[in-house]
């Protein structure tokens, strides 16, 4: 990524960024990306990182969702929209909250998502090597019917 680049996304993420203000509650997005095919990235805050995982289909509860981990990302991907350096795509702002629940130690983790559209216990459970599962509970749920 360019000096140029890097500074547009860190003023984006900054802009947005509440000031003076306490977070008591880790964040989480989910963005789409378009590249090199449709997939949504989950990224959960884990002290000054995000952990990372690819999401074949965008989470809904009841579903087992395939994901594969990815390297750990920025924090300023939180509250970031737009074009990815290198002519990797862009990415949209599909879901973002709070949540509680450890990302760090042993799997499986298990987190309660708190956004604009999920709202319900998420499971990452690891299979073998950077497979994973992504499991959002059926009794969790969703603010908005259109997902």
């Amino acid at each position: 990524m360019t000096a140029g680049k890097i500074g547009v996304i860190e003023a984006r993420a900054k802009g947005s960024e509440t000031t003076g203000k306490t977070r008591t509650m880790p964040r989480f997005v989910i963005l789409e990306h378009d590249h090199p095919q449709l997939h949504w990235d989950l990224m959960l805050e884990a002290g000054s990182v995000l952990r990372t995982w690819r999401l074949a289909a965008p989470l809904r509860p009841g579903a087992a969702i395939a994901a594969v981990a990815a390297a750990d990302h920025r924090l300023l991907y939180l509250d970031y929209e737009g074009p990815i350096s290198g002519g990797r795509g862009r990415v949209v702002r599909w879901e973002h909250g709070a949540f509680t629940g450890q990302v760090q130690g042993e799997p499986p983790f298990v987190v309660q998502l708190q956004g604009e559209r999920l709202y319900g216990v998420l499971s990452l459970e690891h299979v073998a090597g950077d497979a994973w599962l992504a499991k959002m509970k059926e009794e969790g749920g969703t603010k908005t019917e259109e997902i």
